[in-house]
C-alpha cells in the first residue's frame, strides 16, 4: 500500500477535490486516527442552506428517502468481474436510500455510474470509449433538464483518479471501491458544479451493514460479498492496490443477508472475495484468539501467517444450514488454502447444497514463471493439490484462470501450461494474454518482454487447448442425469431452457412439460428457480444439451441418488 500511497484509517475523514492521501506504509493505524470523530453536518447540509439563502448558488439536491416522486435518476453500468456485481448493488442500495431512482434508460438519467475494472489494459480502454459516447450524450442534454453527471466508480477510478478527472473534463465525479458510502456526498459536491472524489482505500470498511439490493436479473441468483481486498501480492496483480488489504466481514451479517435472499427465493448464492478461504471474522473478541489454519501441502505465502478469527470452513457451513433448497458456490479462492486436513474439501463432499466445484486458479503450468509470479506454489505442489481434491470429491468440476505471455516467459515455460491444461483437464477456464500493470511489483521489478503477437499466439494456443479438453470432460457427462437449476429461456430459443448444472456448467433443454416427482403436483412447465433433472444428449467445450425427465427438490434430488 505505501507503493500506492493509498490508506484510509477508521474513522479518518474523507475530502473532495484536490488529492488527498493518508501515508501508512506499515498498515497500521496511525496515531491518533483511530478515535471516531463527533457526527455533525456535513456538506449537503451546507448546500442546502446555500441554496435556500442565495437562490442560483447550488441546484436542489436529491431529496430524502420517501420523498419527492421527482428524484434524480441514475443509470449504472458494470464493468469486469462479479465483485463489480455485488459493488453495483451495494452503490445502488446506498444511493436508493438517498433519494434517488433507478433507470435503465440512459436517455432518462440525471446520473450515470460506470462501476469499472483494472484488472487489464483492455477492460480500461472499454471505459474510455464508453466516456466519449457520453461525452456526446452530455453535450445534447436539454439545458433544461440540468447537466448529466458522470461518475466513475470501482479499481478504476482508484488507480487514475487524477487522469479521470483531468481528461477532457468530462467525469464530475470519482469514487473508489471502498467509498461508496460517500456517493450522496459527492454528487451533491457536482450539483454545485465541482468535480469531486474520493479513493482513499480503508483498513476495515466491508458494507457488512449494507443489505444490497439485488438486481440479477429473475432473481433466481445472488452474490454476496463476505471480504474485500488482497493480501498475496502476486507480482502481475494490480488488485491489492487497488482494492486494499484483506478485512472480512463479521459472519452475522453475512448470513443475515443469505437469510434475506432465502427469503426472496433465491436459488443460488456465490460467496465472493478475492481470496474467499482466506476469510477471517475478528468481528469478536472470542474469536481473536483461535488457532490459524495451514496451508496447502507445498505452498507458502509472502505474508507471516494470521493467528485468530472465525474462519471459512465455519462460515461455509453456517451458510449451507440456511437453505437446503438454496445451492452454495464460493469464488475465488487460493489454491494455498486448502491444506490436506482441510474441512472446506470435507464439506463440499457431505452437503447436498454446496456446489462440487472449484475454482483453482493456477495461472501457469511453468515452475519458473510461477516464481516470478510469486504465487506461492510449483506445478508439482498444484498437481499434488488437485489429485488431493478429486480424491476427496469425487465428480468435482474444476475451473481455472491462466494468464498467457508473463514476464520472461520462454516457450519451454509455455508448453508447461499447455500440458498443465492437458493434464487437468478443466471444465471452465479464464485465459488472457498478460497486460502489464502499473504499481505492482511486475511493474517496478520485470520486463515485458513477450512481444505481443507471441502473446496473441500462445494465448489462441492455450483456448484451443482448453477447448479441446473441456469438450472430452463435459462429454464424459454424456448419458448421465444432471440436476440444473432453472435461470430462464435459452437466448437463442424461445422454445428452450437455459440453467446450469452442479458444476457450474451451461445447460440447454427444452421446455416443455414435466411431472414434478418431489411432490407429486400437476404436469407444468419449469420456471426460473425450478430444480429439473435433465439427461444430458450432447456436450461442447462450453455448454451441455438433453432432455428434460422431471421437476424436483434440491433435497429430493440428493436423496434420491
Amino acid at each position: 500500500l505505501r507503493a500506492a500511497g493509498l490508506l484510509r484509517p477508521p474513522g479518518a475523514v474523507p475530502r473532495t477535490g484536490a488529492a488527498r492521501r493518508t501515508h501508512c506504509g506499515s498498515g497500521q493505524r496511525p496515531v491518533g486516527c483511530g478515535a471516531a470523530l463527533p457526527a455533525g453536518p456535513d456538506l449537503r447540509h451546507f448546500l442546502r442552506a446555500a441554496a435556500a439563502g442565495q437562490p442560483g448558488l447550488a441546484r436542489e439536491l436529491p431529496p430524502e428517502p420517501g420523498s419527492s416522486p421527482g428524484a434524480p435518476k441514475v443509470y449504472l453500468e458494470t464493468y469486469g468481474c462479479q465483485m463489480n456485481i455485488s459493488d453495483t448493488e451495494i452503490a445502488w442500495t446506498i444511493l436508493q436510500k438517498n433519494g434517488y431512482a433507478r433507470t435503465k434508460e440512459l436517455d432518462e438519467a440525471d446520473v450515470v455510474l460506470l462501476v469499472t475494472c483494472s484488472v487489464r489494459e483492455k477492460a480500461e480502454q472499454a471505459i474510455w470509449n464508453r466516456l466519449q459516447h457520453l461525452k456526446a450524450l452530455k453535450a445534447r442534454r436539454p439545458q433544461a433538464r440540468g447537466p448529466l453527471r458522470i461518475g466513475i466508480l470501482g479499481c478504476m477510478a482508484e488507480r487514475l483518479k487524477e487522469e479521470i478527472l483531468h481528461r477532457e473534463k468530462l467525469v464530475d465525479v470519482v469514487a473508489g471501491p471502498d467509498a461508496y458510502r460517500d456517493l450522496p456526498r459527492l454528487l451533491a459536491v457536482a450539483e454545485s458544479g465541482q468535480q469531486a472524489a474520493n479513493v482513499l482505500l480503508s483498513l476495515d470498511e466491508t458494507y457488512a451493514d449494507i443489505l444490497p439490493v439485488q438486481t440479477s436479473a429473475g432473481g433466481t441468483t445472488a452474490f454476496v460479498s463476505i471480504m474485500r481486498g488482497c493480501d498475496n501480492m502476486c507480482s502481475y496483480c494490480i488488485v491489492p492496490f487497488t482494492r486494499g488489504r484483506e478485512r472480512s466481514r463479521p459472519i452475522a451479517s453475512i448470513l443475515q443477508e443469505v437469510r434475506m435472499l432465502s427469503d426472496q427465493g433465491v436459488k443460488e448464492v456465490t460467496l465472493l472475495g478475492q481470496n474467499v478461504n482466506s476469510f477471517r471474522d475478528l468481528s469478536e473478541m472470542q474469536f481473536q484468539s483461535m488457532a490459524a489454519p495451514g496451508l496447502s501441502r507445498g505452498f507458502s505465502t509472502v505474508y507471516k501467517t494470521k493467528p485468530g478469527g472465525l474462519r471459512f470452513a465455519h462460515l461455509l457451513d453456517q451458510v449451507s444450514r440456511i437453505d437446503p433448497e438454496m445451492r452454495i458456490r464460493f469464488t475465488s479462492p487460493h489454491p494455498k488454502d486448502f491444506p490436506d486436513e482441510a474441512s472446506v474439501l470435507q464439506l463440499i463432499q457431505e452437503r447436498h447444497n454446496i456446489c462440487k466445484q472449484l475454482h483453482l486458479p493456477a495461472q501457469s503450468g511453468s515452475t519458473q514463471v510461477l516464481a516470478a509470479m510469486r504465487r506461492g506454489y510449483t506445478r508439482e505442489a498444484y498437481l499434488e493439490l488437485v489429485h488431493h481434491v478429486r480424491d476427496s470429491i469425487p465428480g468435482v468440476s474444476l475451473s481455472s484462470d491462466f494468464i498467457a505471455g508473463f514476464c520472461g516467459e520462454t516457450e519451454e515455460d509455455h508448453q508447461q501450461t499447455v500440458s498443465l491444461l492437458q493434464e487437468v483437464r478443466y471444465n471452465v477456464g479464464f485465459l488472457f494474454a498478460y497486460s502489464m500493470r502499473q504499481k505492482t511489483r511486475a511493474h517496478h521489478r520485470l520486463q515485458d518482454d513477450v512481444p505481443a503477437d507471441v502473446k496473441k499466439r500462445r494465448l489462441e494456443q492455450l483456448i484451443a487447448t482448453f477447448r479441446e479438453e473441456a469438450a472430452r470432460a463435459n462429454t464424459a457427462l454424456v448419458g448421465q442425469a444432471q440436476l440444473v437449476l432453472v435461470e430462464g429461456p435459452s437466448k437463442r430459443s424461445a422454445s428452450e431452457l437455459c440453467g446450469r448444472n452442479d458444476g457450474n456448467i451451461k445447460v440447454i433443454f427444452p421446455d416443455s412439460e414435466l411431472e414434478d416427482a418431489a411432490d407429486c403436483g400437476a404436469p407444468g412447465r419449469a420456471q426460473p428457480g425450478d430444480y429439473v433433472m435433465v439427461k444430458i444428449t450432447s456436450a461442447s467445450s462450453q455448454t451441455l444439451r438433453g432432455v428434460p425427465l422431471y421437476r424436483t427438490t434440491l433435497s429430493h434430488a440428493a436423496a434420491s441418488h
